[in-house]
């Protein structure tokens, strides 16, 4: 967003697109390298062999594992030279992620943090075996239980034991490994009041600042049975902040979005592309919505109608912010103004990302929630929002506001004329 009132767009996956202005242009990529063939060998010479291919019948994985132990053990000791010696024999581009991987490591608030070798069995390859790891760590002060990852290493035989000789990459059909914002490049650590900001973007003690501010908001409407914590990823690189979401997203236009981290609760991941772009209020305003999807568990039950799923976190994200509803829902009201109001409450394709009315869906789903919340009170919008997750969406409806979809539609189209037009 650029500077003015208008409105800021949240965003997780599923979430709409932020309005910027962006120029966009033309990139040329040549790849003529890659297809370019082997001049033939000078006279006289003669090329490497290739590795032979390592049967992983004969992988130990005893042995592996000690290697392993040997890593979570540096780690927790905070002995450097003990973890790098387990990559010792590996490349040296590998060893210097390595490296920047344990520095990393001693930057954060680790509580735990583990590596063990996974039930799939291990892959046969040229030089190495790949096998699964599931790695496991917890943030001291911030994750309420551990997060897993998958990860991938490729082992190898030397004198009698095994090393570690690199990354692994996962066969067809593999679950995909799953990156960290600390894995391979130097990252800085903001601790808030009650955030933590991990990165290489500029801007980590905003967005602790901001974050710190939204967490009071964010209980007042939805209580504090809640960790009352955040954890933020501010990558500079966008395409590292598209492999911390997965899912092949193109962040391009989101300011932030939120991704479960298993047991630890949602990591709020920030697009170094269009955050920046957002001015103060914009950047408030999506923090807000962003905890509000930590502070309710982003109502992962597959039952919640996602109008309420985000209607609720943007009701919360403008609820103290100072913008006339007439700007914050632009889109929606030039519609509205020229007779085109919307039949029903948004549904899930409204909100996906190839949505020609992606605004006007978060827009409409933001009034519907205002409008309950005027209506009926901000803690029944809340009892809305769980029981929901309970039961039918209709059955909800009927049970906490007396109303059906159909009513409540009515209201609500009501409802967009006078606050529109």
């Amino acid at each position: 967003m650029t500077d003015g009132p208008r409105r800021a767009e949240p965003a997780r996956p599923r979430r709409r697109r932020v309005i910027v202005s962006v120029a966009a242009g033309a990139v040329g990529c040549l790849a003529a390298g890659l297809a370019a063939t082997l001049a033939p060998a000078s006279p006289g010479t003669e090329r490497a062999p290739a590795p032979r291919p390592v049967s992983a019948a004969g992988f130990d994985r005893r042995a592996a594992g000690t290697v392993l132990a040997n890593r979570a053990r540096a780690v927790r000791e905070r002995d450097r030279t003990a973890f790098l010696a387990t990559v010792a024999t590996a490349p040296a581009a590998f060893q210097r992620e390595q490296e920047t991987l344990f520095d990393n490591l001693l930057r954060l608030p680790l509580q735990d943090w583990r590596e063990r070798l996974a039930d799939a069995p291990a892959e046969s390859g040229p030089g190495a075996v790949t096998v699964r790891i599931d790695l496991r760590y917890r943030l001291r002060g911030h994750d309420p239980g551990p997060v897993a990852r998958t990860r991938y290493l490729a082992f190898a035989p030397r004198d009698g034991g095994w090393v570690i000789r690199g990354p692994g990459r996962p066969g067809p059909g593999a679950a995909p490994a799953q990156a960290e914002i600390w894995d391979d490049r130097p990252v800085r650590v903001v601790r808030g009041r009650s955030s933590l900001v991990i990165g290489d973007a500029a801007g980590l003690e905003e967005i602790a600042r901001r974050l710190d501010a939204a967490l009071p908001a964010v209980s007042r409407v939805v209580g504090d049975g809640w960790p009352r914590r955040a954890v933020a990823l501010a990558p500079a690189d966008p395409e590292r902040a598209a492999a911390l979401v997965g899912g092949g997203r193109d962040l391009a236009s989101i300011a932030a979005l939120a991704v479960a981290a298993g047991d630890a609760g949602d990591r709020i991941v920030i697009s170094p592309a269009a955050f920046p772009r957002l001015n103060g209020l914009g950047r408030s305003v999506v923090l807000t919505h962003e905890l509000t999807h930590v502070a309710t568990g982003g109502a992962r039950d597959g039952r919640t109608p996602l109008w309420l799923i985000e209607g609720l976190a943007d009701y919360v994200g403008y609820r103290d912010a100072k913008v006339a509803v007439r700007d914050a829902a632009g889109e929606l009201r030039r519609e509205v103004a020229a007779g085109r109001l919307p039949d029903a409450l948004p549904g899930p394709a409204a909100f996906d990302g190839g949505s020609g009315r992606l605004s006007q869906a978060y827009q409409e789903a933001w009034l519907a929630c205002r409008m309950i919340a005027q209506r009926y009170g901000e803690a029944t919008l809340v009892r809305l929002y769980r029981a929901a997750g309970r039961a039918s969406e209709d059955a909800a409806l009927r049970a906490v506001l007396g109303v059906d979809r159909a009513r409540l539609t009515a209201l609500w189209r009501d409802y967009l004329r006078r606050e529109l037009r």
